[in-house]
């Protein structure tokens, strides 16, 4: 399939019916389940204490795929695929152990929702939570939000015991600022896209990285569809967005990397910036697709920002992406805490200069985004 360009196969019947598709990654999920059936055993868990014996086991099946030289962004959404599943798998839990203590059912429909990098089928190793909810009625402080407020809360205790810690900046429906309404999302995105300063905005990137796991997909379908119509129709909102990309200096006088004990956060200075890059350009210019690599190639489709840039962040988000991995990978096995540092002594000498000649191009990413974000396809080689 690699070789043929080939994304998804037809699967027809025996009178040549067509009965479904099978992806690339549908086929990478099967070569997993050789070693173990992940997605199996996170869906049939009956507890938390099942749910982080399950968890567990994501590592062997993540160094089996980058063993097999699996791309390494397809491996991490497969690693994020787990993520929404055990997220959703918690969220059953969490609403049966409501049910059983006397809580009663939900009080209206609602959707769990994973944010950032899970939402975007970029997960690496060790993530940690970033989940809200949105529910069909109610107001902040009423019968019920303090419903979901309970869920949200027994929903987070349940990931950070199974092995997803909690997010350290609170973004987790128990949070209020992260849990509500359909109502009160659409006024949230009216207070977001009236907003004067980039750092009244923490936070609020990663909600347009969003995906549904449990619940009523119709109204987190239209949450989205909502919020990225009124960003689209105010530019300072993706301005302001893009205003909040730093990538900091890694370098010495010299033009040698800064290390410290021997590492480098490329997280940091160089996958940050590509996938702040191609959310806020995706916002600007209304492009609906969730992760990095799909949006860099909607704006090569659209000639925003001249294929040669784009297409450096394309081999440049995969380059990292890989490297993180791996390097997170044997950072486990050899009982080290993960990290978004790579040891840079550890890369080959090409691995090493292909890696300095990014992070310094991706040093103009603030530019680049300031220069694209009131251009368009209309406009542009003109």
């Amino acid at each position: 399939m690699d070789r043929l360009k080939v994304r998804h196969l037809a699967v027809r019947d025996d009178d040549g019916m067509l009965v479904g598709v099978l992806s690339a990654r549908d086929l990478l999920r099967l070569r997993a389940a050789a070693a173990i059936d992940l997605d199996d055993t996170i869906e049939h868990a009956r507890d938390a204490a099942e749910l982080a014996a399950s968890w567990s086991m994501l590592a062997g099946v993540v160094r089996s795929l980058l063993g097999e030289a699996i791309d390494p962004r397809v491996v991490a959404e497969i690693i994020s695929d787990e993520l929404c599943s055990l997220t959703r798998r918690a969220a059953v839990l969490a609403e049966q152990q409501m049910q059983i203590e006397g809580h009663g059912p939900p009080p209206c429909a609602y959707a769990v929702l994973v944010l950032g990098s899970g939402g975007r089928g970029e997960s690496l190793m060790a993530p940690d939570q970033d989940n809200a909810i949105v529910f069909a009625d109610g107001e902040p402080d009423g019968p019920e939000d303090s419903w979901f407020k309970n869920l949200g809360a027994r929903l987070a205790d349940m990931l950070d015991i199974s092995g997803v810690p909690y997010c350290k900046g609170g973004v987790m429906a128990a949070n209020a600022a992260f849990r509500g309404s359909l109502g009160t999302w659409k006024r949230r995105v009216e207070d977001w896209v009236r907003r004067l300063r980039p750092q009244d905005l923490l936070n609020v990137d990663i909600v347009y990285d969003l995906r549904p796991v449990h619940g009523d997909t119709t109204l987190a379908a239209q949450f989205i569809e909502y919020a990225y119509d009124r960003a689209h129709a105010e530019p300072v909102f993706a301005k302001l967005l893009g205003e909040q990309m730093t990538t900091g200096n890694p370098f010495t006088v010299f033009g040698g990397f800064q290390l410290e004990n021997g590492r480098l956060d490329i997280k940091k200075h160089g996958l940050f910036a590509i996938v702040a890059t191609a959310r806020t350009l995706a916002i600007r210019h209304g492009i609906r697709e969730r992760s990095t690599r799909a949006r860099l190639e909607q704006l090569i489709a659209l000639d925003i920002g001249g294929e040669p840039d784009m297409k450096a962040m394309l081999a440049g988000h995969a380059m990292l992406v890989g490297l993180l991995l791996a390097q997170q990978t044997r950072d486990i096995y050899a009982g080290i805490p993960v990290s978004n540092r790579v040891e840079i002594n550890a890369l080959a000498r090409e691995q090493q200069a292909q890696l300095k000649s990014l992070i310094k191009r991706l040093q103009s990413a603030p530019d680049l985004v300031r220069d694209l974000m009131f251009t368009s396809p209309a406009t542009l080689g003109q």
